[in-house]
């Protein structure tokens, strides 16, 4: 695929319709731990994995799937991680929760909050010491904005010049709590530009948007100019994870949002450029729809692990 709004409307699709797919296996009891859905913040993921090669790095949260099929997952490879099998990216033993593919550049995800991000400074300081032209990315949502070893990581990739991208998909809350009571002032992008770090917020909605300021941002992190803090505002369209009683958020803030859902935007923009046909839409939908279920099924059927993979990959 290349980056056209087109190209961006098939990739948000897909990490949508995996979603839902996943949300599915996890009703039916396949899915281990909780699931926390990146459904309604697509566009973050796409507009940033787009501007990236396969060699560049990348870490995230716990809600990362999203962001490891833009970076190119296999979603077979990816349900089977989520169902425990062993043909999961980690054999099974990530879950949908701790998922790495060091071999598409995913670093990992990570359950613990703002735990990533050194670990991309780690990444990116590597390729600079070996001179790998690769960049380094993490994402992380606004909750990790409280987190002290954010800031270490932001303050040496600012005074080393890291070949970084810090991106804060800032969706309000950190899980059940709103992002109003936790800081007294939502200027974010004002706490990066403190350290010295290049700072920008765009609509994290608008995967063009979000893909033109990557695009800025990967070419200064790639000539030596160092980092960019990039605060995505977008909003999940479900509960912090499945079951959530959402009692700490109105239904019409809810909907408010469902308005400015970025598949929906984009799908408006493509109809109204006359740059697709709602036909075409339709059978885009149909041959994602039948490789997913492909997908599914193939993971389903995927093998269990041996009880001695306990003791492997342990250290």
């Amino acid at each position: 695929m290349g980056n056209s709004l087109a190209d961006f409307y098939r990739k948000m699709l897909l990490i949508r319709e995996f979603e839902e797919q996943a949300i599915e296996l996890y009703k039916e009891g396949l899915v281990g731990g909780s699931y926390h859905s990146y459904i309604g913040q697509e566009a973050v993921a796409v507009g940033v994995c787009s501007a990236l090669r396969e060699d560049d790095y990348i870490t995230t949260t716990y809600r990362g799937r999203g962001q490891h099929l833009a970076k190119g997952a296999d979603p077979q490879k990816l349900f089977a991680e989520i169902l425990g099998k062993a043909e999961g990216y980690c054999k099974g033993k990530g879950g949908p929760m701790h998922i790495a593919a060091p071999e598409i550049g995913i670093l990992g995800a990570n359950g613990i909050v703002g735990a990533g991000v050194p670990i991309a400074a780690g990444g990116a300081l590597s390729a600079k010491m070996q001179g790998l032209d690769r960049v380094s990315v993490t994402f992380f949502g606004d909750g990790a904005m409280n987190q002290g070893a954010l800031y270490e990581a932001m303050n040496l990739a600012a005074l080393w010049d890291l070949p970084m991208l810090f991106i804060c998909e800032n969706n309000e809350y950190s899980e059940m709590t709103p992002i109003r009571d936790s800081v007294k002032v939502e200027d974010f992008i004002g706490r990066a530009a403190s350290l010295g770090i290049v700072s920008v917020s765009v609509d994290g909605n608008d995967p063009e948007a979000v893909y033109a300021e990557s695009v800025r941002a990967v070419n200064r992190a790639r000539s030596g100019q160092g980092p960019t803090f990039i605060e995505a505002k977008t909003y999940r369209l479900q509960g912090h994870m499945y079951g959530d009683s959402e009692s700490y958020r109105s239904k019409d803030e809810v909907q408010s949002w469902r308005e400015k859902d970025p598949i929906k935007r984009a799908k408006a923009r493509l109809l109204e450029d006359a740059a697709v046909t709602e036909s075409g839409l339709a059978i885009w939908h149909t041959e994602l729809l039948a490789r997913l279920s492909d997908a599914v099924h193939g993971a389903r059927n995927s093998t269990e692990p041996d009880h001695i993979e306990i003791y492997t990959d342990v250290v």
